[in-house]
């Protein structure tokens, strides 16, 4: 059993491309700083905050899979908003695929670690 969330996996991934992230969403117009560019920093924040938060209940198997489950659906809000990025500003859109398919291979991941929690986890 990991000794803290930062040695899992799905954390140190999430961590580092929700930091690409905010980064990504300052290059966005001005005018969607606040809009898409927020959803798109909440979204991302979620996925690493989720499995955080999961983590710190893990004596509890049911709130950790919780948890666990809001980082995946985050990862997907994620995903979509990368999507829309994509779609509407070209100059942006190949960065956006790229972080979109690191998004993806998370998403993965996730729900390997899913899997395994349901499957394996002693409480």
């Amino acid at each position: 059993m990991p000794k803290t969330y930062k040695d899992l996996d799905v954390y140190k991934i999430s961590f580092q491309l929700f930091i690409k992230t905010h980064q990504f969403t300052f290059r966005l117009p001005k005018y969607e700083t606040y809009e898409l560019g927020s959803q798109l920093r909440r979204s991302a924040d979620s996925v690493n905050s989720n499995i955080v938060e999961g983590y710190g209940r893990k004596k509890y198997k049911k709130d950790f899979i919780k948890f666990l489950v809001y980082a995946h659906s985050s990862n997907d809000e994620t995903i979509n908003h990368l999507r829309k990025i994509e779609l509407l500003y070209k100059e942006l859109s190949e960065d956006a695929i790229l972080l979109r398919t690191d998004y993806n291979k998370l998403g993965g991941k996730l729900n390997k670690f899913i899997e395994y929690v349901v499957n394996n986890w002693k409480t």
